[in-house]
């Protein structure tokens, strides 16, 4: 057995005659009477203290303890009596993506999951702490898109303590524990007719921006990150090369989208607008830094830039800029005296202007493999699970087939007998 267990309520002393004899304890009868001892994988020593009469059960924890070192899978106790919102802050310190993402994994752990799971220690958690969290999130937050983004940041983060030898085992991952999962929607790309009422309801200097957006399938930080370079309209390509994101409330450029660099084709009618754009608003040299607020100054010559020369805040952009020509088009009803802000349009924002791209070129023809390297998607299977209802169906294109084979079939030579 490794270690030992200290009976705190007995001490061996040598009588006068020389022999060894147990003796009470000034502790005989109070407290708790067994302490198994041992000493961890890092040398230090750890125990846990037992009642009267369980002197059993210390040894078969004691048993355990050796069989985990044996296996490798031993975790210190007192390495799970932090809590979630002390190893949360570690965690987050330690995430190693790009800072946009770390910004929003961290509003999700500090909004949404501290203020419920913050003081628990890690140590303590078993599935039915989630099953409670997770109901009580639904209830706070109606959106299951949104909630299965957190749930995946909190699990991340168990996953995280698993490897850290902090808990055994991720809570998130018992059976019991269902993952928030977003209702099905299927993408309904806007009709031409709205694309265009929108683009006339935008202040001449954003105009373009729709064609941006709907004739090249340009993201919204992609569109205002779009430089004069990035088009040619020589051979008729925009390089997507850099986008413009907020970052720590600094407005940086960097690269598309998990850095996919990508060209898509510039039809002449789009890169017609593009040049009358350019000739009523010159590009301007806008500089701000790369990926980080304290990232090396990068200098681009901005197609669409504010109306004093400045790189584009979504945020105006979109409260001050977007939603008054989605009330001039009748997307959302206009703003009432005294109202603020217009009504909320989450499916409106100027990502609807993709999903028409994507919608133009499939009912074109276009095969899924080269729209998903036109939008910039990580491959053609997360393409064709948004836009499969939008591709001219199987049945359609058998039904015109076999209808142009017979109306092509030749008259008889002679009339069938009577």
């Amino acid at each position: 057995m490794p270690g030992h267990i200290q009976d705190r309520w007995y001490k061996v002393e040598t009588s006068p005659n020389g022999k060894a004899v147990r003796a009470k304890t000034d502790r005989y009868g109070t407290g708790l009477r067994y302490r198994a001892r041992y000493v961890g994988p890092d040398g230090s020593e750890q125990s846990k203290s037992f009642p009267d009469r369980q002197k059993s059960l210390a040894e078969k924890w004691l048993t355990r303890v050796k069989a985990d070192m044996d296996a490798g899978q031993f975790i210190d106790p007192k390495a799970g009596q932090i809590t979630f919102r002390e190893y949360a802050a570690k965690w987050l310190d330690g995430l190693t993506t790009d800072l946009g993402s770390q910004e929003v994994v961290n509003r999700r752990i500090r909004l949404h999951a501290i203020p419920y799971l913050g003081s628990r220690p890690m140590g303590s958690f078993k599935p039915e702490h989630m099953r409670t969290w997770l109901n009580t999130l639904s209830l706070a937050l109606p959106n299951a898109t949104y909630r299965r983004a957190i749930y995946d940041s909190v699990s991340s983060l168990f996953n995280a303590a698993v490897d850290d030898g902090v808990i055994r085992s991720n809570p998130c991952h018992a059976q019991s524990v269902k993952a928030p999962e977003p209702e099905p929607r299927l993408i309904h790309p806007w009709p031409e007719e709205r694309v265009f009422a929108v683009r006339a309801g935008l202040p001449e200097r954003y105009a373009a921006t729709v064609d941006a957006g709907g004739g090249c399938g340009l993201r919204q930080g992609e569109v205002f990150g779009l430089a004069e370079e990035n088009i040619d309209l020589a051979t008729g390509w925009v390089h997507v090369r850099q986008q413009i994101k907020r970052v720590r409330g600094t407005l940086v450029f960097a690269p598309p989208k998990r850095g996919k660099l990508r060209d898509t084709p510039l039809s002449p009618v789009v890169a017609a607008g593009f040049r009358e754009h350019m000739d009523q608003f010159p590009p301007v040299e806008v500089t701000l830094p790369w990926k980080t607020p304290d990232g090396p100054p990068v200098t681009r010559k901005l197609v669409f830039t504010s109306g004093v020369g400045k790189a584009i805040w979504r945020s105006y952009f979109d409260d001050y800029i977007w939603k008054p020509a989605l009330a001039f088009a009748g997307v959302i009803p206009p703003k009432q005296p005294g109202e603020k802000r217009y009504a909320a349009a989450p499916d409106d924002g100027m990502h609807a202007l993709r999903h028409f791209y994507a919608s133009v070129l499939l009912d074109a023809g276009e095969s899924i493999k080269a729209l998903s390297v036109y939008l910039g998607h990580s491959d053609p299977g997360f393409t064709l699970r948004i836009y499969t209802h939008l591709m001219p169906s199987s049945e359609a294109r058998t039904r015109t087939a076999v209808s142009a084979v017979f109306l092509r079939k030749p008259a008889p030579d002679i009339a069938p007998a009577a």
